[in-house]
């Protein structure tokens, strides 16, 4: 009897249970995936999308309604993410990935970053989730057939996001405080048991960026203490001859072309040679 209930339990399972089926196949979308992608200082930024075509159909005003919330793009909802925080359009973003909406219009387009990332299309866009709503005006564009999107630096700490559709050009702005982001980087690992390259990487972004140059000797010194290097040598003799002290900097130039020698390629060791010349010329 007991056999008996457990055969009939058994049974009862396996009818309760959905049979395991094959994945579907995967067949291409009419509009196909596409992503750019963009570091702004050390910040990454990606956009991911999929592409309408024209098809000779009227897009703006037609099938892209003026005045209604559009994916920009096709199928899911087109993402916008950054590693750290930003500024759109000047102003602040966490870190994070966005749903990217638009309402269109004839003369001012607004755009959305809109917190629930993963979602269909527009159509379950809650306005509650939106991070940021910003204004932007469009421009002329050439008669693009595919959608696409650019990310163009625009100096060390910004870029210009770019939808290019239809004769029409649609760009905002993204920003990052790069140096304050990067400087605080660098306080921490200095204040994490440093190696030798985290005080050699801390003296060349103060070099490179002319900020805390009265710290930076003090990193390339515990540099070389804890590793003499070629590197090192040649970054301490750029700062001192920054600062009008030839003589020393010439004399760690001078150390640098000797450990070089046989470790680094000859291309290297012939710059930091023609490097020396031009500085003895200056006397």
């Amino acid at each position: 009897m007991k056999a008996y209930f457990a055969l009939a339990l058994v049974l009862s399972l396996l009818l309760l249970t959905p049979a395991v089926q094959a994945e579907a196949p995967r067949i291409p979308w009419v509009s196909p995936a596409s992503k750019v992608g963009l570091t702004i200082g050390i910040t990454d930024v990606e956009i991911v999308y999929n592409r309408p075509a024209v098809k000779g159909r009227t897009i703006w005003g037609g099938l892209v309604p003026y005045g209604e919330v559009w994916r920009m793009g096709a199928n899911a909802a087109t993402t916008l993410s950054f590693s750290t925080p930003v500024q759109v359009a000047g102003q602040e973003v966490p870190a994070g990935t966005y749903a990217l909406f638009a309402i269109p219009g004839k003369e001012k387009w607004t755009l959305i970053l809109n917190r629930q990332a993963k979602q269909w299309g527009a159509y379950f866009h809650k306005p509650e989730e939106d991070q940021l709503r910003f204004e932007v005006t469009p421009r002329p564009g050439a008669e693009t057939e595919w959608m696409a999107f650019t990310l163009t630096p625009k100096g060390p700490d910004a870029a210009v996001a770019e939808m290019d559709w239809a004769g029409l050009r649609v760009p905002f702005e993204i920003k990052v405080d790069v140096e304050k982001m990067v400087w605080a980087n660098i306080d921490a690992a200095l204040a994490d048991n440093p190696g030798f390259d985290t005080y050699l990487t801390a003296y060349n972004y103060a070099r490179d960026t002319g900020k805390r140059l009265d710290e930076a000797m003090g990193w390339i010194d515990k540099s070389m203490a804890l590793r003499e290097s070629f590197w090192a040598h040649e970054a301490k003799a750029r700062l001192l001859e920054r600062q009008g002290q030839r003589a020393e900097a010439l004399e760690h130039l001078e150390k640098a072309m000797t450990l070089a020698k046989g470790k680094a390629p000859q291309a290297y060791v012939d710059n930091l040679d023609k490097l020396k010349a031009e500085w003895k010329a200056k006397g």
